[in-house]
């Protein structure tokens, strides 16, 4: 099965330092195969046969904690998983000079549409949709200071999600999607 592993908090504002070559190793080092990093804020697509999804997060903190001396929580996702989220993710959104669109990654203690209870949402400025385990939330970049997305940086609620721009996680499905292909031509 192809997987993305979403790393939590890594190399933001110089802490967590990880060097994505250093941690593809760790990932083969553990059985993944076709792996491939994406950027720096910890995306790693890659195939695992062995396991199983629910234990695949936690044998990759360790394996990262052992590697890195870091206590970081990783989110497993499934191209299964990803395809509802595409699905919905409207064309039009981009991350550019105009508008701000990120997906929040919940974990899953997070991950139940009652979360919108949990959110300020302002309808005049902020456009949010949600699909299992991500909310989808998008605003003009001249309204970002005004925005409810602001209001959650910091609250136990932030603690149990990470996030990537539209543009990032357009981009790891991409990856995903050609990783699947690649294998099942082999």
């Amino acid at each position: 099965m192809v997987y993305v592993a979403l790393l939590r908090g890594i190399n933001v504002g110089g802490n967590n330092k990880v060097d994505m070559k250093l941690l593809k190793e760790t990932f083969l080092q553990i059985g993944m195969e076709s792996v491939i990093t994406y950027i720096n804020s910890g995306n790693v697509v890659f195939i695992d046969r062995k396991h199983a999804k629910a234990e695949i997060s936690s044998l990759l903190e360790q394996a990262i904690l052992r590697d890195f001396n870091l206590n970081i929580k990783v989110l497993i996702l499934s191209i299964d998983d990803f395809e509802p989220m595409m699905k919905i993710l409207p064309p039009a959104w981009k991350n550019d000079a105009e508008m701000k669109c990120d997906v929040l990654f919940l974990w899953e203690e997070a991950a139940k549409e009652t979360i919108y209870s949990q959110l300020e949402i302002k309808s005049n400025i902020d456009t949010v949709m949600y699909s299992p385990g991500v909310i989808l939330w998008s605003v003009d970049k001249s309204n970002v200071t005004r925005s409810g997305l602001l209001k959650i940086v910091g609250t136990a609620l932030y603690k149990k999600m990470t996030v990537r721009n539209v543009n990032t996680t357009r981009k790891i499905y991409e990856i995903m999607q050609s990783v699947r292909d690649t294998d099942l031509n082999e």
